[in-house]
């Protein structure tokens, strides 16, 4: 009885805030809504026993997903009504695509069966152990081609960080730390009343 209590707090809690990530004017409410929204379904995935997807949704998402998010918004000066003006022209295209991930998300749910679940309660594997099993067997290619794709997004990303660029001033350390105080430090002798000339 508590347990479907807890359930339906915790989902109504993520409903509310989701609605809140999408309705928000303020981006950095939409940020901290959706860190609300990651940390009610992590206590969803609690409540269904599975631990290791709410500790990955709590360290993963809003340990560095969500937070990085909220320091992008608050650090870019993002023009979000800009982006929206073309809203009007897109919404049938994205009407569509709605609609065709509901039916999708229907088929799915209303021929939803876990044999995998119902065989590691069975047997007494844990939560930890059944994900493992199936992700380095029966999904192994596609996680490896997944970690393959991340791999090449992050070396494009240093890549593209590390490029020369003309313009743009580049910190040189040896040439700080090899500095002398008559090259760092100018005395300037000014006269009563007068100031500094540049």
């Amino acid at each position: 009885m508590v347990t479907d209590l807890l359930f339906y707090l915790f989902s109504a809690i993520t409903v509310m805030a989701a609605v809140g990530v999408v309705t928000s004017r303020n981006q950095v409410h939409s940020v901290l809504f959706l860190i609300l929204a990651f940390f009610n379904t992590a206590a969803l995935f609690i409540l269904l026993q599975a631990e290791l997807l709410a500790a990955l949704l709590v360290i993963v998402y809003m340990g560095a997903v969500a937070v990085l998010f909220l320091f992008v918004v608050m650090m870019l000066d993002v023009s979000f009504e800009e982006l929206r003006k073309g809203m009007i022209q897109h919404l049938p295209l994205g009407i569509f695509v709605g609609v065709v991930i509901l039916a999708e998300l229907v088929v799915i749910f209303s021929g939803i069966h876990t044999p995998h679940a119902a065989g590691a309660a069975a047997a007494g594997i844990s939560n930890s152990q059944l994900i493992g099993q199936v992700m380095f067997t029966q999904y192994l290619l596609p996680f490896e081609i997944a970690s393959f794709i991340l791999l090449v997004a992050l070396i494009g990303a240093v890549v593209l960080t590390h490029r020369r660029r003309k313009g743009v001033k580049r910190q040189n350390i040896s040439e700080q730390l090899a500095r002398t105080r008559e090259q760092s430090v100018a005395l300037v002798k000014v006269a009563s009343g007068q100031g500094a000339q540049q």
